[in-house]
């Protein structure tokens, strides 16, 4: 008697389903468009992360400023790394605080002097345009009220007094630890790249640094030269609050352009609150010492470090003004000039590569 056998049941076939994409462009488009959904959350993120993001930013620079400072005691005191970084902050604070007791001590009843000149001169000259018909008539005040104010809810909506000491102790505690070890950080980054990208991040890294190191240390000597340059030329004029304007020229000079721009208001309407020929004299004293410092000081810093245009230089500081308030006018110069010596050092490998493929097809 034949056995029958058992039917055999057909092997299950996996189809694929509606989250499966086989075709090569569906596959193309998609990858796409995750790349450009990326940029836009990354765009947000940043705008979103404004605030940590830029005392990151101020916490790296202020790193460069102690590295360079710790490399430049190194060419003179044979120390360990450690003690040099030690001395270069003691020796910045210290300096940082005898400018601020120089500044409280000796010219601290010169700030409200210097608001109610600056006050004074903005009202004659909003009377000025009235009378020529620029503007239309009525209290000039009015309107430097209304800027104040606006000025006022500006700095009320950045943040109180107490944030802004909590910020500038984060980035210097930030720039502190980034100075300290510094290849620990590089090394944690490189270890998410692939690794057949890290010797490129490792050369553009060095690159930066030694640029941003001299770009920084340019505009410190700069901020110095036309602070007590500044001072000088308007005490042997007669212009009174010469110190303090040395003082606020020299600190705004960090910022180009907008710093340059700023102290000289202020310079030429303290001046012209002595009198005219105070107030001529304050305008050849600015012409005179931008012109030293555009002409001889600046060329002399850019050809050692990186040339950027002031044009761009202006630009990058309104757009990074416009996201991220007065730190990102303060940061557009080294974020500028980072972009810069990434993309010359992107370009250059990129030229190097195509010329030695050329060379091997030739041969």
């Amino acid at each position: 008697m034949a056995t029958r056998k058992p039917p055999t049941a057909e092997p299950h076939v996996e189809r694929p389903g509606p989250a499966e994409f086989r075709d090569p462009l569906v596959r193309r488009e998609m990858a796409k468009a995750a790349v450009w959904l990326g940029m836009a959350l990354a765009i947000v993120g940043i705008i979103v992360l404004a605030q940590p993001l830029l005392l990151i930013l101020g916490g790296a620079i202020f790193a460069v400023f102690l590295d360079g400072g710790t490399r430049a005691l190194g060419r003179f005191l044979p120390i360990p790394r450690p003690w040099r970084l030690l001395l270069t902050i003691i020796l910045g604070f210290g300096f940082l605080g005898w400018v601020g007791w120089f500044a409280g001590t000796t010219i601290a009843a010169q700030a409200e002097a210097l608001r109610l000149v600056v006050t004074e001169q903005f009202d004659r000259l909003m009377q000025f345009a009235a009378s020529l018909g620029l503007m239309p008539a009525g209290e000039p005040t009015n309107l430097g009220g209304q800027l104040l104010g606006s000025v006022g809810r500006l700095t009320s909506a950045v943040g109180s007094a107490i944030g802004a000491v909590g910020s500038v102790i984060a980035m210097i505690v930030i720039g502190i630890f980034l100075a300290a070890e510094p290849r620990i950080y590089d090394r944690g980054i490189a270890w998410m790249l692939p690794v057949r990208h890290r010797a490129s991040f490792y050369r553009i890294a060095a690159h930066v640094g030694f640029t941003l190191r001299r770009l920084l240390f340019g505009r410190l000597v700069g901020m110095i030269f036309e602070g007590i340059f500044t001072w000088i030329m308007l005490s042997l004029g007669g212009v009174p609050m010469a110190a303090l304007l040395g003082l606020v020229t020299g600190v705004l000079a960090f910022i180009p352009n907008i710093g340059a721009i700023t102290s000289g208001v202020l310079m030429v309407a303290v001046g012209f609150s002595a009198g005219p020929h105070q107030g001529l004299y304050a305008i050849f004293v600015y012409f005179f010492v931008q012109n030293i410092d555009g002409y001889l000081v600046v060329p002399y810093i850019a050809r050692r470090t990186v040339d950027l245009a002031p044009a761009i230089v202006l630009g990058m500081q309104l757009l990074m003004g416009a996201l991220f308030g007065i730190l990102g006018v303060l940061f557009a110069d080294p974020v500028l000039a980072t972009m810069k010596v990434v993309l010359v050092d992107l370009s250059r490998r990129k030229s190097i590569d195509e010329g030695e493929e050329a060379e091997v097809v030739a041969g």
